[in-house]
């Protein structure tokens, strides 16, 4: 069996999809081999993870993007030339002729600009019908949650046979940081007081303001104690919500290697995203024993099981008082932070990998 994965995302800004592909690949190769599992472009190893920045060096990038252009643009079947002797292909959202000789698959990570186009720009929404086009193609489709499995067998009309529910992992650095690394990101980003959480794309879907007013509703003595710091690069937020971020403590874009420390350096991790197809830092707040706070929609629940605080994110109030419930109760704090942390242990990239390859074994 060989697989080529479409890995393009890996060499452009990206962030949920980028990650997955990261250190998926990366599982697949510890379990399989790098003759089993090959890569579009051809990448021998990844280099460091950078949501900003290409894993590879500046030559292979280009050369990569140049391979993607052509495969996509020009007459010539280019991906059927550079996938030969390949059993299967696995597609990203980023090409549009995959190869015609080989079996066709691809991961569906979420179906946010089906469910909430309102909520993207159109160029998101473009290149997602674009994908559903591929999707619906596909000899088989792997799904990051039940949720999301659902969702795209009632929103594209998938075949519930065609499309397998398969986790995605949280990345090692997330189980446990040791305390130093903790104390550095503390001192570098200067979090002299306990905080509140939010790491995420500043982005309508997020439901950032949601979060900022539940914040200034606590009471005076909790908001004293306590400060709310959010994390992530801005996106296409409304100015508004960009501008309320000054009356916090925005970090802007973390660093993937400070990202761990970070997220358990953090007294409560706070989520109210509105649609989630996986979750990944509900997921990690969990595996570093961090509190949650999230909604009650999408995959969220599905993900955080018995070991968050679910709330309506739409609902100032709920979760406002969700909030003040954990960060007034140490006792309820420490309870949850033991059950994400067993939780999270049920998302391991090597459980990922294996559950793939029996999936793409199955469909050659």
């Amino acid at each position: 069996m060989r697989i080529v994965v479409d890995a393009v995302p890996l060499l452009i800004r990206s962030a949920g999809v980028k990650n997955y592909l990261y250190y998926w690949i990366d599982a697949l190769r510890r379990a399989a081999g790098t003759e089993v599992i090959a890569t579009f472009p051809t990448l021998d190893g990844l280099g460091r993870l950078h949501h900003d920045a290409s894993v590879a060096a500046p030559w292979r990038t280009g050369l990569g993007l140049a391979e993607l252009a052509l495969a996509n643009y020009s007459p010539l079947p280019v991906l059927d030339f550079l996938c030969r002797g390949a059993d299967l292909f696995h597609a990203s959202a980023l090409v549009r002729r995959p190869p015609r000789r080989v079996r066709l698959t691809a991961t569906v990570h979420d179906m946010t600009c089906f469910l909430m186009p309102e909520l993207h720009p159109a160029a998101n929404r473009r290149a997602d019908r674009s994908f559903a086009d591929l999707m619906r193609r596909a000899d088989g489709l792997i799904a990051v949650s039940e949720c999301t499995r659902r969702d795209a067998i009632r929103v594209l009309g998938i075949p519930e046979a065609r499309i397998t529910a398969i986790h995605s992992g949280i990345a090692p650095a997330f189980f446990d940081p040791p305390a130093d690394a903790v104390a550095a990101v503390r001192k570098q980003y200067d979090l002299a007081r306990p905080f509140v959480l939010f790491i995420g794309t500043i982005e309508p879907r997020k439901n950032l303001d949601t979060l900022l007013d539940a914040f200034e509703n606590l009471p005076a003595s909790l908001r004293e104690e306590y400060e709310m710091v959010v994390a992530g690069p801005k996106g296409w937020a409304p100015a508004g919500t960009l501008a309320r971020l000054q009356k916090v403590k925005y970090l802007g874009y973390v660093p993937e290697a400070h990202l761990a420390p970070l997220t358990a350096a953090a007294a409560v991790f706070a989520y109210p995203s509105l649609y989630e197809g996986f979750g990944f830092p509900v997921a990690q707040a969990m595996a570093a024993g961090v509190p949650v706070v999230t909604s009650n929609v999408s995959s969220l629940p599905e993900i955080s099981g018995d070991a968050a605080l679910l709330v309506d994110p739409r609902s100032t109030s709920e979760l406002c008082s969700a909030l003040a419930r954990l960060l007034e109760s140490r006792g309820l704090r420490h309870e949850l932070a033991q059950r994400g942390r067993t939780r999270a242990q049920a998302f391991r990239w090597e459980t990922c990998a294996a559950r793939s390859l029996e999936f793409f074994a199955n469909r050659v």
